[in-house]
């Protein structure tokens, strides 16, 4: 590994605000150049970090990092169970010792729906963090996707912190008691650019309903208050305003900046748009969002 590995990243480099992006993430080369166009203007906009949503791996940060200065790239998440320990430290030292110090390694143990080898989580995400400490990628370079306690804790002891995705800031406050005062925290947040309640609710509806399948997240929200009828048909009103940021400016603002009054370092913003595709680089909304928020 190289020396620059030992390099902590600093909150304030990290940003308070940073973009969580599918569309960041590709395998087509033919997709390179609109990529590191995106990530230049992030840059330009103030966006301390950007997510590579999905299952990515550290080489898909090379065209963001390529194509900007100081931007910081993250993997949100890299699944344990299709990268082995060995192929992710190799690849984070390839990507860190060209870029020093500007990536983050976000891992999660993904859902048994989707992961056929998914079995007692919590022990193989300990024993692949256990890997990546011999094979040398330090701590303060990874964080991971926690929801529950236990990995919340795991989070402050084993990685720079935490990474939830799909909570609130109720769930951001507990995790930040669990955590302490100094690991970060960085939660997702779906941001719906649209002020009509009704309209903007039915496009979080469709974006969440593949989450409402899937245990990690509904055992979540029950823990937080959230009951069956809060899950069914889609998800409630009530379900669906604690989990999505949608209406005007000020509303999106003031919803943004609960999560850091609740103790949150960072906020990763998702925005969810109509009829979009996992491609989509959703450039003049991340403008309008950044308008809204710098």
């Amino acid at each position: 590994m190289s020396e620059s590995t030992s390099e902590s990243i600093a909150k304030d480099a990290i940003g308070r605000y940073g973009v969580w992006s599918v569309g960041l993430r590709s395998e087509d080369p033919d997709r390179r150049d609109a990529i590191a166009e995106a990530a230049a203007e992030l840059e330009q906009l103030g966006y301390g970090t950007a997510w590579l949503g999905g299952s990515s791996a550290p080489r898909h940060a090379l065209p963001l990092l390529g194509a900007t200065s100081r931007l910081v790239v993250g993997t949100s998440i890299q699944s344990i169970w299709q990268y082995d320990a060995a192929e992710s430290a190799a690849q984070f030292s390839e990507v860190d010792s060209t870029y020093p110090g500007r990536f983050l390694l976000g891992l999660g143990v993904s859902h048994a729906r989707l992961a056929e080898q998914y079995k007692r989580p919590f022990s193989a995400l300990v024993s692949y963090l256990d890997e990546l400490d011999k094979a040398g990628v330090p701590a303060e370079r990874r964080v991971l996707a926690a929801l529950g306690p236990k990995t919340l804790e795991l989070s402050g002891t084993r990685a720079l912190g935490a990474i939830p995705y799909l909570v609130t800031p109720e769930h951001t406050a507990e995790a930040r008691d669990i955590l302490g005062p100094e690991p970060l925290l960085a939660p997702e947040l779906g941001v719906i650019l649209e002020p009509d309640p009704a309209r903007a609710r039915a496009l979080a509806r469709k974006h969440v309903a593949m989450y409402l399948q899937l245990p990690n997240y509904t055992n979540t929200w029950r823990r937080l208050g959230f009951t069956d009828a809060d899950l069914a048909d889609g998800g409630s009103d009530r379900l669906i305003d604690a989990l999505y940021a949608w209406g005007d400016p000020d509303r999106i603002r003031d919803r943004v900046e609960s999560f850091l009054t609740a103790g949150a370092d960072h906020v990763a913003l998702q925005v969810v748009e109509e009829d979009a595709s996992r491609d989509d680089l959703p450039r003049e909304a991340w403008r309008r969002l950044a308008s809204i928020l710098f």
